[in-house]
């Protein structure tokens, strides 16, 4: 007796549910985040600016520049990474520029509240980097990511020595 093989054919399933709400997931962050672009078009924030980088809407560049005070007139990038559960998850914002400060470790991962556990859906893209520039004068030095800027932060005047001779040398790189 004989048997004969007949070749496997595939067959089409429809999409999964995980699918489908990963698609509809994916929508609702685009829409929240042209949103949120055309109002960081419209506000003109002093000091931040913010835009996809290239037609990657989930990949924005942003700019803060320091207010009054220790980190008045210094200009920082930072990379702002959205996943499929924004807003409802915050977004991963790193400095590209190395920036000197209690909070702010070498590779540029920042030590902030509401990045973390204080996280609201009602927050946005303006006032994340609104709290980053607050951040710069205010720094926790009780949970510091860069102990050595933490160390220093009390004596300003040493502070801003350090903080400009990094910020010169990191900058003039480019």
């Amino acid at each position: 007796m004989m048997f004969s093989t007949f070749p496997t054919t595939t067959s089409i399933t429809k999409p999964t549910q995980s699918t489908n709400n990963n698609v509809s997931s994916s929508q609702n962050v685009t829409k929240r985040l042209q949103m949120e672009l055309m109002k960081m078009m419209s506000s003109k924030i002093p000091g931040i600016s913010a835009f996809p980088n290239g037609s990657n809407l989930t990949n924005w560049v942003a700019t803060i520049e320091g207010k009054e005070g220790i980190y008045e007139g210094l200009r920082y990038k930072l990379n702002i990474q959205f996943g499929n559960d924004y807003p409802y998850k915050a977004p991963t914002v790193t400095f590209t520029t190395p920036c000197f400060h209690p909070n702010v470790d070498l590779a540029g991962n920042i030590c902030l509240d509401i990045l973390k556990d204080q996280w609201s859906a009602s927050y946005n893209i303006p006032t994340i980097l609104m709290s980053i520039q607050s951040l710069l004068n205010d720094p926790n030095t009780s949970s510091p990511l860069n102990v050595d800027a933490s160390n220093l932060w009390d004596n300003q005047e040493e502070y801003k020595k350090v903080l400009l001779s990094k910020y010169k040398q990191a900058t003039s790189k480019k």
